[in-house]
């Protein structure tokens, strides 16, 4: 990944420069329950966006948490939709977006993370990398994403720390640098040694607010820590040379390329380490950067407006049933009442009534900058990967579709809504919802999905949005790739596998199989076609 040079010291730096230079545009990964709706309240909470500790959290009792905006998430008390929280850090300008933490999560989780510049990754101490944790990172993986590790709930027992780091450093294939250890855990957690500050930090002081009492220690051998930690002095002593003869030096570079991982250790629960983890990010964390294009790679600092659609969500506002269309600036300055071009279809539209999020509150847009997402309301016309630009034609990558791991059939309730249904379908398709294939031979409709709960949500909203009745049952199918190669291959493969073969709402072909075994036999024996599990969404103008 390409990250800004820092600016030299001759350069003066333009109003736009200043203004991406305050920026930092983040995501935090999680697996469910690890910790991630806790730090965020914590990280908004420090920024001033939310008041109290606790806010978050009792909306969700009330069934009613800030980002969740569909019927069903309320019923559910989960958050499926993902949603952006703006807030300010020590002069700088934060743009959190949420990714869904529920174990059934969506494509729009992975599609988030092509819209940051970096991420911090939450790790409950008991479990170390799980499973959503781990597919998470393959995405970022995809863009050497930077990447921050909190490790979470040292308060209570959870394994040793150089288990944790060996566990990301196997896991995961990212070199740890751990700037801060633990002293103790569970009932003996007593605190944290800052490695980066040479600070001891003591949890017993702390308050919800994130206040602690902070000892600066210039050497180790300092009887203070023996006063203070007492038998826990010497342990403290002995992991710190560890460290500092076995383990990795911080390098900005290598965090930068997605090779390294500065660890932090504490509790989200008791905003313990949140500040010190917070205060480090926003120092080393990349702002905003350049974004490549099918033509060239587009600069932050440039000065034409550019954009990029990674989301689209419905009915965020119930009683007007619009469609917002979520748009990562990739540079320039964005003024309300702009005109700016649609690439894919060509249309000059003017950018009248741009929206900023607070998860469900929005409030009007005047100015916004590059690694700033803004809400655009969307007739239909928008689809994810859309590029809006002041006249250049040009068409942002980075942002695909990804394989889905779950399958099911529609049915109609009612043959005569069919027509309804394919609309319905088109459209939750294009927002990014599901997938919808339509075999070669044949006219059924089957819904692909990343997380099963997106199944629920789509029969939920045809039924909402659609008025359409639709029940959907099992496939034999586990696993999907698209298909591409050179036309001949491909017409001798479709022939020969054709009830196996299906296109996508794009009219992409893709394979379904009913076994990994099948498709892992599939592709030996067809060696000049590729089958790839993420597909770029096309930019064909209409």
């Amino acid at each position: 990944m390409e990250t800004a040079a820092p600016p030299q010291k001759h350069h003066k730096q333009s109003p736009l420069e200043k203004e991406i230079a305050k920026r930092r545009t983040f995501a935090i990964i999680s697996h469910p329950d690890a910790g991630k709706t806790t730090l965020t309240e914590k990280l908004l909470l420090k920024g001033g966006a939310i008041r109290e500790a606790g806010e978050i959290k009792a909306r969700k009792a009330d069934r009613h948490a800030r980002s969740d905006w569909m019927d069903m998430e309320k019923e559910r008390g989960i958050s499926v939709t993902s949603s952006v929280m703006k807030f300010p850090y020590r002069n700088l300008e934060l743009n959190l977006l949420d990714t869904p933490g529920h174990r059934d999560f969506s494509e729009d989780t992975y599609r988030v993370l092509t819209a940051v510049d970096s991420v911090i990754m939450v790790l409950d101490n008991a479990n170390g990398v799980e499973e959503q944790t781990r597919k998470l990172m393959e995405v970022c993986r995809m863009r050497d994403m930077p990447v921050i590790t909190f490790i979470n709930k040292m308060d209570r027992f959870g394994l040793p720390p150089l288990e944790l780091l060996d566990d990301i450093e196997q896991t995961l294939d990212l070199e740890t640098v751990p700037l801060s250890w633990p002293i103790g855990m569970g009932d003996r957690f007593r605190g944290t040694y800052n490695l980066y500050r040479d600070e001891l930090h003591l949890f017993s002081h702390a308050d919800l607010e994130g206040n602690h009492e902070r000892l600066p220690i210039d050497d180790l051998a300092d009887p203070q820590l023996d006063e203070v930690l007492g038998s826990q002095a010497d342990d403290l002593r002995f992991n710190v040379e560890l460290i500092s003869e076995a383990g990795n030096d911080l390098d900005a570079q290598r965090y930068l390329d997605g090779k390294q991982t500065p660890v932090f250790f504490g509790s989200a629960l008791s905003n313990f380490g949140v500040g010190d983890m917070l205060d480090t990010f926003v120092e080393i964390a990349p702002p905003p950067q350049p974004r490549p294009t099918t033509t060239r790679v587009v600069q932050p600092n440039e000065d034409e407006f550019t954009g990029v659609v990674f989301k689209i969500q419905a009915n965020m506002d119930p009683n007007h049933r619009d469609r917002m269309a979520f748009v990562r600036v990739c540079s320039g300055t964005f003024e309300r009442g702009m005109r700016a071009v649609h690439q894919r279809t060509k249309d000059e539209t003017r950018l009248n009534n741009a929206t900023t999020f607070m998860a469900r509150d929005r409030a009007g847009v005047e100015q916004a900058f590059p690694g700033d997402i803004i809400g655009i309301h969307n007739h239909g016309t928008i689809k994810i990967g859309d590029s809006f630009t002041e006249g250049e034609d040009l068409q942002f990558t980075g942002v695909p579709s990804f394989a889905p791991e779950h399958f099911r059939k529609v049915h109609l309730d009612d043959p005569f809504r069919a027509k309804h249904l394919g609309k319905g379908l088109k459209q939750l398709s294009e927002e990014g919802a599901i997938q919808v294939f339509r075999p070669l031979r044949g006219n059924d409709y089957i819904l692909g999905a990343v997380g099963a709960l997106q199944f629920d949500v789509t029969v939920d909203r045809l039924s909402d949005e659609y008025n359409v009745d639709a029940h959907l049952t099992g496939v034999q199918y586990t696993c999907c790739r698209w298909v591409e190669g050179p036309a001949k291959e491909l017409e001798a493969f479709e022939h020969k596998n054709i009830n196996q073969l299906f296109r996508d709402a794009e009219g992409a072909l893709a394979y379904l199989a009913i076994s990994q075994w099948r498709l892992d036999r599939m592709i030996e024996e067809w060696p000049a076609l590729t089958f790839p599990s993420t597909k770029e969404h096309h930019a064909a103008t209409q």
